[in-house]
């Protein structure tokens, strides 16, 4: 997979969600930003987003991928909004 892709199944998988992704091709670091995660655990938030890149790890598709999610509100405050 690359940056796309996995930008792809995250946006597809979480409707609405606002998605950053870079890597060097084989690890990658998503930044996923939604309103679903709110009242959530971190936990959840990234059992959503592994939901969401389906088999893609067991196919060994994507081999590493660090995940950071956020609500809105918890984005704004990151970005000194």
């Amino acid at each position: 997979m690359n940056e796309e892709q996995i930008q792809q199944a995250i946006e597809n998988g979480i409707p609405g969600a606002q998605v950053m992704v870079d890597g060097d091709g084989r690890h990658f670091n998503a930044t996923i930003v939604s309103e679903k995660f709110a009242g959530m655990k971190r936990l959840a938030q990234h059992r959503l987003v592994y939901d969401a890149l389906g088999d893609n790890f067991a196919t060994e598709a994507l081999h590493a991928l660090a995940i950071k999610t956020y609500t809105p509100e918890q984005w704004a405050n990151i970005q000194g909004q």
